[in-house]
C-alpha cells in the first residue's frame, strides 16, 4: 500500500533528523509519497508566516505528517507553531510514551509508561492580556468536551495496548472548579471501561512518585500544562528528549514529531541524534496500520543502541547522524 506523508523539516537540526528518518522509513520498502511543507522560522523567512495555510492544508490532505522541531522565541516573537497547529487542526491528544531502551543506561530499568496530555486548551489557549502596566492575566480554560474527549482517548489507548490502569493527574485540591471538572470527567468516562483500573494523583505528588518509582504508573492523563511538564520529566527517566517519541492525534489526523529543541549550536554539523524522530516514525507506521514495518525499525534501533558501537554525542559516543542512520538501516536488513 502507498501512503502520502507531509514532511515538515523544521529548523536547526530538524532537516538533518527528518532526512535520516525518511531514509529509515523508506528502507522498509513501504511506498511513500512525500509532500514537503514549511513551518517555524524557516517558513517565516520563506513565506512571511511561521505557519502558512498551505502547510495546514497539506497536513489535512495527507495520510499523516512527520515533523522536525521548530524554533519558538521566549517571551517575544511569533506564537509557538506547535501549539497553533494542535489547536487549528484539533489535534487534541498528545501521546508521549516513555520506555526504557536497551543500551541506554538510566537510573531506572524497565520503565514503560505513557503520558497523555490534552492539547487544545488550559493555559495554552493563549488568552492573555495586560490588566494594567505590570499586571498580566492569563486565562486557564478547561471544558467538559475536551476533558471527556482526552479521558476517553486515554482509556481507549490503555485497552488497545493491553495496559491495566489509567491515572488522572490534577490539582483539584486547589483548582477546585477547573481541575475538579477535569477529574469528574475522567471519573465519568472510567465507568465505561470497567476492565481498566482507574485512580487519580495530585500533580506534585505524581512528580515525586515519578522520580522515586516510575513503575507506579501505567497510563497518565492530564491537562495541557501538567502534561507538558511531566512528559519531559518521564523522558528524562529513559534517557532524555533525544530518545523519546511523540504524536499529536485528532480525529483521522496525526502529526508525529521529535519534542526536543532545534539545537542551533550543532545544526548543520551532522552531529544530531535522530532516534526520537525515528521512534516517532514508528508511531506513525503503527497509526497507518504498518505494524510489521514498525516492529522491524524498532528492533533495528534497539540492536544498534544495545551494541553501543555507534552512538551520537548526546549518548556518549562520537558517531555522526549519517553513521547512526546507516547503522539502523543495516540492522533493518533488506526491504521485504
Amino acid at each position: 500500500m502507498s501512503y502520502s506523508i507531509t514532511l515538515i523539516p523544521g529548523d536547526g537540526i530538524g532537516p538533518e533528523i527528518v532526512d535520516a528518518t525518511r531514509q529509515v522509513l523508506e528502507a522498509t520498502g513501504i511506498e511513500i509519497e512525500w509532500l514537503e511543507a514549511s513551518a517555524g522560522l524557516s517558513a517565516l523567512e520563506s513565506h512571511g508566516d511561521p505557519l502558512p495555510e498551505s502547510t495546514l492544508e497539506a497536513v489535512k490532505s495527507t495520510d499523516a505528517t512527520l515533523k522536525g522541531p521548530t524554533a519558538t522565541a521566549k517571551g517575544t516573537g511569533f506564537r509557538s507553531v506547535n501549539v497553533a497547529m494542535r489547536q487549528k487542526l484539533e489535534l487534541y491528544a498528545n501521546y508521549r510514551p516513555a520506555r526504557s531502551l536497551p543500551g541506554v543506561k538510566t537510573r531506572f530499568e524497565d520503565v514503560d509508561l505513557v503520558v497523555i496530555r490534552e492539547n487544545t486548551e488550559g493555559l495554552y489557549s493563549g488568552l492573555e492580556h495586560t490588566v494594567v502596566p505590570g499586571v498580566v492575566e492569563s486565562l486557564r480554560v478547561i471544558t467538559t468536551k475536551a476533558s471527556r474527549r482526552i479521558a476517553k482517548f486515554a482509556f481507549e489507548t490503555a485497552r488497545r495496548q493491553g495496559r491495566s490502569r489509567v491515572t488522572c493527574v490534577h490539582k483539584a485540591n486547589i483548582l477546585k472548579l477547573s481541575d475538579g471538572l477535569f477529574l469528574d470527567c475522567c471519573h465519568d468516562i472510567a465507568k465505561d471501561f470497567t476492565d481498566i483500573e482507574f485512580d487519580d494523583c495530585i500533580v506534585d505528588a505524581a512528580a515525586m512518585k515519578l522520580v522515586s518509582n516510575p513503575h507506579t504508573f501505567d497510563v497518565m492523563v492530564m491537562e495541557n500544562l501538567f502534561g507538558d511538564i511531566l512528559s519531559d520529566l518521564t523522558s528524562g527517566l529513559v534517557g532524555g528528549l533525544g530518545v523519546t517519541p511523540s504524536a499529536n492525534v485528532g480525529d483521522g489526523m496525526a502529526i508525529f514529531e521529535a519534542v526536543h529543541g532545534t539545537a542551533p549550536d550543532i545544526a548543520g554539523q551532522g552531529l544530531a541524534n535522530p532516534t526520537a524522530l525515528i521512534l516517532s516514525g514508528i508511531l506513525m507506521l503503527r497509526f497507518l496500520g504498518e505494524k510489521e514495518a514498525a516492529d522491524r525499525i524498532e528492533q533495528a534501533v534497539h540492536t544498534v543502541l544495545e551494541a553501543g558501537q555507534i552512538r551520537t554525542g548526546d549518548l556518549g559516543g562520537t558517531s555522526s547522524t549519517v553513521q547512526y542512520t546507516e547503522a539502523v538501516i543495516a540492522a533493518l536488513g533488506p526491504a521485504n
